[in-house]
Parts: structure tokens; sequence; C-alpha cells
């Protein structure tokens, strides 16, 4: 079960559609002590000059990428070293990104998950998302095989395709300290 070690860390990653916001927040209700870390409300402080991460220009994006990520982990380690279990929702699309957040987070023990539930259910829910959280998104095969070509078989990669966000997140809850390890 996750959130026993006051080190854990979850890292969910998935494609856009993939449920992370909504099963990191179910977590994080399921656990004693949690703290949701979203990688879209992180972004939405920045007030002005926001680049999205495929935006223009690109190196602006990059270095916003990684601002965000640094973030995340900041606010991970902090919550941790104050005994909550960080849950934290993001896009890491390659091995690279997930390398940069394990240097981050090289203290914790980091639980790894990857929403699975294949591209058509991903673009199903984000076409039924209210349209101000819609993510207008073409990239799906390239992305799918991308992040499959970079992560193999690392972490827990999760065929949520016929499970509610509720039983995808009680399997979490029950079994990520043990199929999502990466560190």
């Amino acid at each position: 079960m996750i959130g026993v070690g006051a080190s854990d860390c979850l890292l969910v990653t998935g494609m856009p559609g993939a449920g992370k916001s909504t099963v990191t927040r179910l977590v994080a209700q399921r656990l004693e002590r949690s703290a949701r870390l979203g990688g879209d409300e992180l972004n939405g402080m920045i007030v002005n000059g926001f680049v999205w991460a495929l935006g223009e220009p690109a190196d602006e994006a990059a270095r916003q990428v990684e601002l965000l990520h640094r973030n995340l982990c900041a606010l991970a380690n902090n919550f941790s070293d104050a005994g909550f279990t960080p849950l934290i929702d993001a896009m890491v699309p390659s091995r690279e990104k997930l390398d940069f957040f394990l240097d981050l987070l090289s203290a914790r023990r980091v639980l790894f998950v990857v929403l699975a539930p294949g591209i058509d259910a991903c673009q199903y829910r984000n076409t039924i998302r209210d349209p101000r959280e819609r993510f207008d998104f073409d990239g799906y095969e390239t992305l799918d095989a991308a992040m499959k070509r970079e992560f193999g078989d690392v972490g827990w990669w999760f065929d949520t395709a016929t499970l509610t966000p509720d039983q995808t997140a009680d399997r979490i809850v029950r079994e990520a300290s043990r199929r999502a390890l990466v560190n």
C-alpha cells in the first residue's frame, strides 16, 4: 500500500485524457496524509509569459517545462519531509524527463505509474471534458510510440480502459508499491 513510508512519492503520467488528474485526486483522498501536485495547476501560477510545452519559442517552452518539473519535485520533497505522501500528476514523455524527476527526488522511493488506457480511450475522454479543461492534441500516436520506446517496462504500465476512476485509484493504492517502484 502506498503512503506507508514517509518517503514514498507517486509520479503518475499518461497521455492527455488518460486520467492523471482524476486518478491522482482519488488516490490522494484514500491516503491518510497526502498532497496532490498537479502540473496544470502549477503552470497556472504563471500570470504572464506562459508558454505551453509544445509552444513557441521552443527554448522558452523547454525552460518552463524544466521549471515546472523542478517546482513539482521541490514541493514533493517538502511535503514528504513533512510526512505527507506526494502524488505528482505530470506529463513525463521520455526517459530523460523521468530521470530528471528521479534525480530531484533521489531521497524518495518513487513509484511511477503510466496510465495507459489506449489512444482511443484517451481521445474519447478528452472530447467529453469540460471545454475549459480540454487539451487539443493531435499527436497521440507519436506520443504513445515514444513513451513505449523510452520507458519500455519501467514502472507500472496500467491499462485502465475498462476500469472506473475509483477502481483505478483502489488498485493503485493496493498495488503501486510492488508494481511501480523505479528506484
